[in-house]
């Protein structure tokens, strides 16, 4: 690379942002791992053409960096997350860049793909999906260029690639950040989405390798799960705001004949594994499922109940702003009088927020691990 095209990326990088992701302090668009990975990946994408392919770019660096390093064009993109899609836009956009689109985890993403920059997910079952999906489909020569965070990396992520590369190496680290490069494919049967039966709720549960809680059902779910018969009967209208699997929205569907649930994820792999479980179960006609942020397809005053189980992390960082929205997007949509049914951390006390936000709060049920409440829309808010 010569030191004018070094000079844009590193430019490129600088000039991200979250936006319209949330963005703090302590919340950043490029880190170390970004940079690395840029690196690492150099003298193969120099002469890659248009095989190159970038999965799991938070806000946009990778996508950027490396079309801005070698001049790319062609370079096809996959985010799990609605909010990263939109930032990698955002980020052209301003930038006055292109050279990219944005694709589904489907075998077109990798077809033939000679080079994949990948930011390495949490979840060993996403990386499982993801690797086989480049196995199975992307050039016999294709080469990926795996990083992350020490911190965040474990050697059973060798493993897995092991399982669909025959070559997989793992470089120095620079910046607390690692590179792992795998090539030399051997495909293997595709065994995603996996569904599990739940005899004691009577439902079966479909996932991708990145929905969160996999089959489970996670605890949270299940806390909120124990009061679905105290919730309000005879409505017509439902939302499970951050559906996960779908679990909620296919359990109130079933307890309630009438009822059309809307069920919202801004995760691929989350709204994939929750159509795979609506139809598991035969409630096509009566959950749909859409890819969203919060309930931005879903009209004001609108629905008379609303189920969510908010995450409390925004990537690595600790952060309650995902919570905060989610909850003033459940007042929006709610029509006066309607329910917010919450399941939350219990040290994370979002009491005097959902009062704030939403409305009058009790409290239906508290351990050291979760608090159920229900929240009711008031007929006037003051500002948030």
């Amino acid at each position: 690379m010569d030191e004018a095209a070094a000079n844009d990326e590193t430019d490129v990088l600088a000039d991200l942002r979250r936006y319209p992701d949330l963005e703090a302090p302590n919340l950043h668009a490029v880190d170390a791992s970004d940079r690395l990975i840029l690196d690492e990946a150099a003298s193969t994408l120099s002469r890659a053409g248009d095989g190159v392919v970038v999965i799991g770019d938070h806000h946009g660096a990778l996508t950027l960096g490396a079309i801005a390093r070698h001049g790319l064009s062609g370079v096809r993109t996959h985010q799990d997350r609605l909010l990263g899609e939109r930032a990698l836009q955002a980020n052209a956009e301003r930038l006055g860049m292109d050279g990219f689109t944005q694709h589904g985890l489907t075998a077109e993403l990798v077809d033939k793909a000679r080079v994949v920059l990948l930011q390495l997910p949490r979840s060993l079952d996403a990386l499982d999906e993801i690797a086989g999906l480049i196995a199975a489909h992307a050039d016999p020569e294709v080469v990926v260029v795996a990083g992350g965070r020490v911190k965040h990396m474990t050697t059973a992520m060798n493993d897995v690639l092991g399982r669909h590369f025959t070559s997989v190496q793992a470089h120095l680290a620079r910046q607390k950040s690692r590179v792992l490069v795998a090539s030399e494919p051997r495909p293997a049967s595709q065994r995603w989405p996996e569904c599990q039966e739940h005899a004691d709720l009577g439902i079966t549960v479909c996932a991708h390798g990145g929905a969160f809680a996999g089959t489970k059902i996670d605890i949270g779910t299940r806390a909120l799960l124990q009061h679905l018969d105290a919730m309000p009967p005879d409505i017509a209208r439902a939302v499970d705001l951050g559906c996960g699997t779908g679990v909620l929205a296919v359990l109130l569907a079933r307890a309630n004949e009438g009822l059309t649930v809307t069920a919202t994820d801004e995760s691929a792999a989350a709204v994939a594994s929750a159509r795979a479980t609506v139809a598991a179960n035969g409630l096509e006609g009566r959950v749909v499922v859409v890819r969203a942020d919060g309930a931005e397809t879903i009209p004001d005053a609108s629905v008379d109940l609303v189920v969510l189980n908010p995450p409390f992390h925004v990537g690595a960082a600790v952060h309650d702003g995902v919570a905060r929205t989610l909850f003033a997007e459940a007042a929006r949509v709610l029509t006066n009088g309607g329910e917010l049914w919450a399941v939350w951390n219990s040290h994370l006390r979002y009491r005097p927020t959902l009062e704030r936000v939403v409305g009058p709060t009790r409290q239906v049920s508290r351990d050291p691990k979760f608090t159920v409440t229900v929240s009711t829309r008031a007929a006037q808010l003051p500002p948030i």
